[in-house]
């Protein structure tokens, strides 16, 4: 199944949206690995570029990603996954990643304190 997939630079792009309302939450990265796990577990799997490892969405704040459909794009190098989110998608502290407008404008409010999760959130 894994096959159709199109990982000759490793990774394929990940968009999760909410299931019920269509946000878009957040774009990431998987490899093979994390899409098996995800496949399996029924529970996001993505690929940090920045940690170089594999992480469940939510294995420090609990806020997970439960997958209940994975779309495939045309040319196998990016999947849609519908999910129900547990609190907030974005590790700034929104429910999505794209929460401001390109002038920086924040648009959405926190559903949770970053900080008291994770720490320094500088980045």
């Amino acid at each position: 199944m894994l096959q159709r997939f199109n990982f000759k630079n490793g990774l394929i792009h990940a968009i999760a949206q909410h299931r019920q309302t269509g946000e878009v939450l957040m774009l990431a990265h998987m490899n093979e690995d994390a899409l098996r796990r995800t496949i399996e577990t029924k529970r996001a799997h993505y690929w940090s570029r920045s940690r170089n490892r594999i992480w469940r969405k939510g294995e420090k704040s609990s806020n997970e990603q439960i997958v209940h459909e994975i779309r495939v794009d045309c040319d196998g190098d990016a999947v849609l996954l519908k999910v129900d989110q547990i609190g907030g998608a974005c590790h700034m502290g929104y429910m999505s990643c794209f929460y401001r407008d390109v002038d920086g404008n924040v648009l959405a409010e926190k559903v949770f304190e970053p900080e008291k999760v994770y720490g320094d959130v500088s980045r």
